[in-house]
């Protein structure tokens, strides 16, 4: 096998195993949240398990609902597939990587969000409108965090598509724009908890409708459905973390399988990580919350600011 059929292979590998590991990452964390906060906590294959017995289930439409309520999670579930294909799994570029496959990427994230949002407001229910619009809101704020994030890879990288972004970072840039890139990476962390609705912005855990964001949008689905958006959500979890451990990550520091066991222990150390915050920290009020969002934006204009002048 030639080394371009052996890189293609690695990445291959890479993305069955995020699509098989991703709903072990929530269960991580999980188990590890409740160790830290004084219990048992639920087991790492609750994830599984729930979704096999959701998936056994039948579905249940409101008659006031349109065809777009039992789209959205499998359009949702689809950007998201598509979306994965531009990763450089286990620090091996995309077969599929072209120059400017982040607007592609970026494309597909914002059509599940929209489609997801379209679905809570055709309920007519009160509680899911609440939810479509905190998450509107506060997605829009991310989405100036990301872009100032974007601004400072492509500025270390040169290139623009994911591959080239996500893998530029290798030992030789830490060694002179280390403090940059920490601050990135802290920035980025605070968005994947955004995106993913955990705590301190959300309680993935949370029955109280009031305070509820991404799970007041998808009140209305059972069965089949629920099961989809769960595994939708563990796999958006699972790429988000990809991100975060890819710039973490040097680049070209083990390669082949090597690379693809630092890969997947990278996404549970930071699951590990995950929980710990979630353990130690409160839900933010909805108030606070534009106020943390703001300051990915400036983390990452600081970091730009520290390239350019010690560049």
């Amino acid at each position: 096998m030639g080394c371009l059929g052996m890189s293609t292979f690695i990445w291959f590998c890479g993305l069955v195993l995020s699509l098989l590991l991703c709903p072990l990452l929530p269960g991580l964390v999980g188990k590890l949240k409740g160790i830290f906060v004084g219990c048992p906590g639920p087991s790492v294959w609750q994830p599984y398990y729930d979704m096999l017995k959701l998936l056994r289930k039948g579905s249940v439409y409101s008659q006031t609902t349109t065809w777009v309520l039992p789209l959205a999670p499998l359009v949702t579930l689809a950007a998201l597939l598509c979306a994965m294909l531009f990763l450089p799994f286990a620090f091996v570029d995309s077969p599929l990587a072209f120059e400017g496959d982040v607007i592609v990427f970026f494309y597909f994230l914002a059509l599940g969000r929209v489609l997801g949002v379209l679905a809570a407001l055709d309920t007519g229910s009160s509680f899911a409108g609440m939810g479509a619009s905190r998450e509107m809101q506060f997605s829009s704020l991310a989405e100036l965090g990301m872009f100032c994030i974007l601004a400072f890879l492509l500025r270390l990288s040169g290139r623009f598509s994911m591959s080239g972004l996500l893998n530029a970072a290798d030992s030789s840039m830490w060694s002179y724009s280390g403090t940059a890139l920490f601050l990135v990476a802290i920035a980025f962390f605070i968005l994947l908890l955004a995106e993913n609705c955990r705590v301190p912005f959300d309680d993935p855990d949370t029955h109280l409708e009031l305070t509820m964001i991404h799970e007041a949008m998808v009140l209305d689905y059972g069965g089949p459905d629920l099961g989809i958006i769960h595994y939708a959500a563990a796999l958006k979890l699972w790429l988000f973390t990809s991100i975060c451990s890819l710039m973490i990550v040097p680049a070209g520091l083990l390669s082949g399988f090597g690379g693809l066991l630092v890969f997947v222990l990278a996404q549970f150390l930071l699951g590990g990580l995950l929980a710990l915050v979630e353990a130690v920290s409160a839900r933010f009020r909805f108030l606070k919350v534009p106020q943390f969002l703001l300051g990915v934006p400036g983390l990452a204009i600081i970091a730009i600011i520290m390239l350019l002048l010690f560049k």
